[in-house]
Order: C-alpha cells, then sequence, then structure tokens
C-alpha cells in the first residue's frame, strides 16, 4: 500500500511529466530542540520517507533533487538560502543576494517594494525553477514567501506535508482524491458566499469574524494545475479572515502534536490575542510566541476539515482535515490571501462546531452543527 500511495503522489496528486524536475526535501531536528523520543523517533522515518519518496519519483520525472537542512524551529519561517538556490536556481539567488533582497526575505522583513523587486528578479529566470515541489520538512513553509514565489510567479506545483507521519499512508492520504475534491469544491462554493462567520463549540469557544471580500480556497490534494499549491494530506477549506475583525475566545484543548493536560482560552479582541489563560504548561510557549512579534497573534486563517478518512486528533497536519472539524490559526496570512507577515504560523483544532454564515443579504446559513455538515 505504502508503494501505491508513494507513487499517486506522483501521478495523482501532482501530475508529474516526464520532463520535469521535482525537489523533494525534509529538515533535521536541531541543536536548539527539545524533542521528545516518540517525536523524534517520527521525524527520523520522515526523512526515510523523503529519501524513498526521491527515488520513487525518479521513475516518472526527468530529474529528482532530495536535500535535507537543519530545522527552523516553526511554521511559516523561510528555509535556508541553499533551498531556495535549488528551487530556483543558482543565477536568481544570487542575484537577490546582490541586491541585497534574500535576507530581508528570509527574515520577513522586506518591505512591499523590495518584494515586488525580488519578484521581478525571480520572474526573470523562472525557468530554471523547479516543477514540483514535495514538502516533507516537520516545520511548515506553506506559509512562506518562498512557497508564494514558487506557486504564484513560476508556476511550481507544492505539496506541503509538514508534521507528517508514516502512518497516514494507510490513513488518511488512504482516499479516493477525487471525490474528496468534490466535497471540498462544494464547501468551497458555499463558504464563498458569506461576507461574516460566527462559529461555536460545546467547550466555549464563540468566535465571529468578517471575510469580506476573502476568497474560500479549497485544499483537495489535486495539485495538477500550473501554481497549485496544498496539504498532503488533504481536505479543508480556508479562509484569511479580515485582520482586525475577529473577535470572541478559542478554547484550547489540543496543542498541535498531543492533547493538553488542562483547556487553554485565548481572548480575542480586534483581530488579535490579547490575554492567555490556563495552568498547561504549553502557555509559557505560547505566550512566548505571542510576545516576540505582535503580529503572532494575528486571527491568520480559519479553515473547515473534509476529510473523511482523517481521525488522528494529536497530528494538526490531519486533525485539521477531519471531517466536520474547523481549525484557527495565529500568525501569518500573508500568502493566501491576507496581510499580515511573520515568521509564525500555527494552527488550532476545534471539535463539534457550529458554523453560521452570515450572507451579503443579511440570510443565515449553518453548514456545521456540532459537528455535521449539513
Amino acid at each position: 500500500m505504502f508503494e501505491r500511495i508513494l507513487r499517486d503522489i506522483f501521478i495523482v496528486n501532482l501530475g508529474v511529466k516526464k520532463h520535469e524536475r521535482v525537489l523533494v526535501f525534509n529538515d533535521r531536528v536541531s541543536g536548539n530542540e527539545e524533542v521528545h523520543e516518540a517525536d523524534g523517533e517520527r521525524r527520523a522515518k520522515i526523512r526515510s520517507l523523503a529519501l524513498l519518496a526521491a527515488e520513487t519519483g525518479k521513475l516518472f520525472c526527468k530529474s529528482v533533487v532530495h536535500h535535507e537542512y537543519k530545522a527552523t524551529g516553526s511554521h511559516g519561517a523561510e528555509p535556508p538560502p541553499k533551498l531556495w538556490e535549488l528551487a530556483f536556481g543558482k543565477k536568481s539567488v544570487e542575484h537577490l543576494q546582490r541586491e541585497r533582497l534574500l535576507g530581508p526575505l528570509l527574515k520577513k522583513t522586506a518591505s512591499d517594494t523590495a518584494i515586488q523587486k525580488a519578484e521581478q528578479i525571480i520572474r526573470r529566470d523562472k525557468n530554471h525553477s523547479v516543477d514540483c515541489v514535495v514538502a516533507l520538512s516537520n516545520f511548515s513553509t506553506s506559509h512562506t514567501r518562498f512557497r508564494d514565489f514558487l506557486t504564484r510567479i513560476c508556476g511550481c506545483r507544492y505539496a506541503s506535508m509538514p508534521l507528517f507521519d508514516v502512518s497516514m499512508l494507510e490513513g488518511s492520504m488512504n482516499i479516493d482524491w477525487k471525490a474528496l475534491a468534490r466535497i471540498t469544491k462544494t464547501l468551497s462554493g458555499i463558504i464563498d458566499k458569506a461576507e461574516h462567520i460566527h462559529i461555536k463549540t460545546p467547550n466555549g469557544t464563540s468566535l465571529s469574524l468578517s471575510k469580506k471580500g476573502r476568497k474560500a480556497i479549497p485544499d483537495t490534494g489535486i495539485l495538477t494545475r500550473m501554481g497549485s499549491f496544498g496539504n498532503l494530506p488533504a481536505g479543508e477549506v480556508y479562509i484569511a479572515p479580515v485582520e482586525g475583525t475577529a473577535t470572541g475566545r478559542l478554547v484550547l484543548e489540543w496543542a498541535p502534536t498531543r492533547q493538553l493536560l488542562s483547556p487553554i482560552t485565548l481572548l480575542i479582541k480586534d483581530g488579535s490575542v490579547v490575554e492567555v489563560t490556563g495552568d498547561e504548561v504549553y502557555v509559557t510557549h505560547l505566550r512566548k510566541k505571542l510576545a516576540e512579534k505582535k503580529e503572532n497573534g494575528n486571527i491568520a486563517e480559519l479553515g473547515i476539515g473534509t476529510n473523511s478518512a482523517a481521525k488522528r486528533p494529536d497530528n494538526i497536519l490531519e486533525s485539521e482535515k477531519i471531517l466536520g472539524t474547523i481549525h484557527i490559526a495565529l500568525g501569518d496570512n500573508s500568502s493566501f490571501g491576507g496581510t499580515v507577515k511573520t515568521p509564525f504560523h500555527q494552527d488550532f483544532v476545534f471539535f463539534q462546531p457550529t458554523v453560521t454564515l452570515v450572507l451579503g443579504d443579511g440570510r443565515k446559513q449553518i453548514v456545521l452543527r456540532k459537528g455535521k455538515l449539513l
């Protein structure tokens, strides 16, 4: 089964062609990380999986390059220069360095003018970029300028697989991709009609936000069109809420890779987290990240899961895809329709939500009631 699903990543999900070039990468545990034994074992298996994926890809395309780098330590942080060079070509990266643009891009401090100049450089030599990416790094590259430039400017197809676990190959990856695409696109069309969204869950979460002018994006797992980007495993509809509009509170019961010992409450005002309370040790980590930059507290994303084969609640890559769940992210949303740039993006999943849409004419429509898709 594993071999079939690995082949499907190249054939079904990415639609790789014989003449194309593919980049497969993963990250290794850095010296600054505190990693529990079980998580260390999972990440060691991902390295082996990345190598196996690269070998599998050689059956279907002209060139497959595998690269491993030291982990950045944060979801949404830009990957190192060497990966940029492998993805965009040496000429483009040297040009970015000469213009003193690469450093600010990596730090996410580049001005809009600098970003536009970098885009011109990338666009000029986009023929040297890779055609497809299989991103098996533990820390997500989804919400990075690296990914954005590759997909939006170079037309690269990009499969992002942060926090991946080998067990997903026989779980949430073992699904009818066409059927998943149908339900996800249908839900996306419904969400797109809303201007405001209200969320409630049995554990006390209550949040209201605006999506006016923002597009709902379906993550179907079918990444065969030029510039396609999404997670594997896939199965969600997501938006970047309008900055400054979210208000309410979030009650967290799950961290990204484990159940919390006791709930943590985030108070949301004017689109950002203004208070974190709880007795769980994860509170310390969360407060530290939020203190680093005010943008880290931004309500960056709302997503709704659509994958009926996704079951695991203890891994955010899969749990946010569980049919009938929602997830809300903090931090960066600049790569999918928002305006906040920061080297941080963290999702949290919520179970049994009731999601009510407020349409442009004021009518209300419930799309989820206590976790049941209507």
